[in-house]
């Protein structure tokens, strides 16, 4: 009784892997924000195209096959606007053959009369898994994918379906992914394991010329849909079976483990023989290490015997010198105390002369400089007489220059000075002039000479009265 199969880890991690890289193939776009309470957004593809065409705000796509398309204007004054990189045919009612078409056309729009389609023009990509049975009856999983693009949209665009409303490439990729997989699986089951495992050229091969065949037509015809096939690769080739896929690998991993287990042997081997060489080698060495040592010993105890005797006879000659060593020192310490004692006398005798004439010295600078002093003081009150002397003669000239006018307003601004310097008088004596000219500089002396002697007698005599 067979057991079942356990759980192919390796395909369950293939399979997951194809989804998260179909899904990250997928170009998302965040879909606009609504105010809450709004109505759900309108559906996009061909109906959306047709609403937004009667006057129904446009809307973003929320599908990665769908295209960007810009409808301005109203009611029947509209201009659709196509990206670049899309194709578009716009046809209108009582006319055989499109209006525009092509790659990235923008025009005006008739919402009453007039049709378009939009497709996207950039490389479409098909990921294949395709469960196959080979020529041993085993399972296979052929992991693939197909790159193709809209080489003539004028013949694509009558003989494929793009209508979807929320991708327009999906009926087509569907339609070829399933031709894609016929091919694998015919191709596959004319394979054996080992084949399919190590060698996908003859699949690629397969594979690429059917859908060639298919989209782009045979012999350059007019029999294809209008497509270019770019690219066809097989990524993986996976056995179901986890027990087949355990015996497709056991003889290289027996052939492997008997070359891993011959080289441990041989390693081993090598090992267990260093080990023996070094463990000699090792053994050799302590043995002369021992020998070494020991002739080192001996050497080394004829060394210290020889050098304690030299040390001894050393310290006995040594012992000899310092003794007239010490001697010596001490005769020429002797000596050498002399020598200083006298050279301090010698010292002592240059200094007091040296003292002496530096006295002598100093004095004779005291006296330079004391009669320097006097002859400066001596020189500074002659210039001093001098200067005064010319001063008086300066004043007596000015004095004798004077006009009479100068000497008498000399005196009465002098007046307020002499007043205020005169004691306080206790009584009132009035003294009469006759005779005197007042106009006069000598006549103001004279009354001044006369006030000057009345205040003298009021001092003299403060008892006495004046005549009044």
């Amino acid at each position: 009784m067979s057991t079942p199969d356990q759980g192919n880890t390796y395909l369950e991690k293939v399979v997951a892997q194809q989804a998260v890289l179909e899904d990250d193939l997928r170009a998302r776009r965040p879909p606009s924000p609504a105010a809450p309470g709004a109505a759900p957004p309108p559906p996009q593809g061909p109906i959306a195209k047709r609403s937004r065409a009667l006057g129904a705000p446009p809307a973003e796509p929320s599908s990665p096959g769908q295209v960007d398309v810009r409808i301005s204007g109203f009611w029947r004054w509209k201009n659709v606007l196509v990206p670049p990189n899309a194709f578009v045919v716009h046809t209108r009612r009582g006319r055989d053959e499109p209006l525009h078409i092509g790659l990235g056309v923008s025009f005006r729009f008739n919402p009453s009369t007039d049709s378009f389609l939009v497709v996207p023009g950039a490389t479409q990509t098909i990921l294949i898994n395709a469960y196959c049975i080979c020529r041993e009856l085993q399972g296979v999983l052929v992991q693939g994918y197909v790159q193709w693009i809209i080489q003539d949209f004028a013949t694509a665009y009558r003989k494929l379906d793009f209508g979807a409303e929320d991708d327009p490439m999906r009926l087509v990729n569907i339609q070829l992914r399933e031709q894609a997989e016929a091919a694998i699986k015919d191709k596959v089951s004319m394979m054996g394991v080992r084949d399919v495992l190590s060698d996908k050229q003859p699949i690629i091969e397969e594979l690429t010329a059917r859908l060639r065949g298919v989209a782009e037509g045979e012999d350059g015809g007019d029999q294809g849909l209008g497509l270019r096939i770019v690219t066809v690769q097989i990524k993986e080739a996976v056995v179901s079976s986890s027990r087949l896929w355990e015996n497709l690998q056991k003889p290289y991993r027996a052939e492997q483990g008997q070359i891993a287990r011959l080289a441990e042997l041989e390693a081993e081997e090598v090992v267990a023989q260093r080990e023996m060489a070094a463990a000699r080698l090792k053994e050799t060495q302590r043995l002369e290490h021992e020998r070494e040592l020991a002739e080192l010993r001996a050497r080394n105890e004829a060394e210290r015997f020889d050098t304690e005797a030299a040390e001894k006879a050393r310290r006995t000659r040594r012992e000899h010198d310092d003794a007239r060593e010490v001697a010596e020192l001490h005769t020429e310490t002797t000596r050498h105390a002399l020598r200083m004692e006298r050279e301090r006398h010698t010292e002592e005798a240059e200094t007091g002369r040296l003292r002496a004439e530096r006295d002598a010295e100093l004095k004779r600078l005291e006296l330079d400089a004391e009669l320097a002093r006097s002859d400066a003081r001596a020189r500074a009150r002659h210039e001093h007489d001098l200067l005064d002397l010319e001063r008086e003669r300066s004043r007596a000239a000015v004095q004798n220059e004077r006009t009479p006018v100068a000497v008498q307003t000399e005196l009465v601004r002098s007046l307020p000075a002499i007043l205020a310097k005169l004691p306080k008088p206790d009584e009132l004596r009035t003294v009469q002039v006759n005779g005197a000219d007042q106009t006069s500089v000598a006549g103001l002396v004279t009354q001044l000479a006369a006030i000057i002697t009345a205040l003298r007698d009021a001092t003299a005599d403060p008892g006495s009265s004046a005549p009044r």
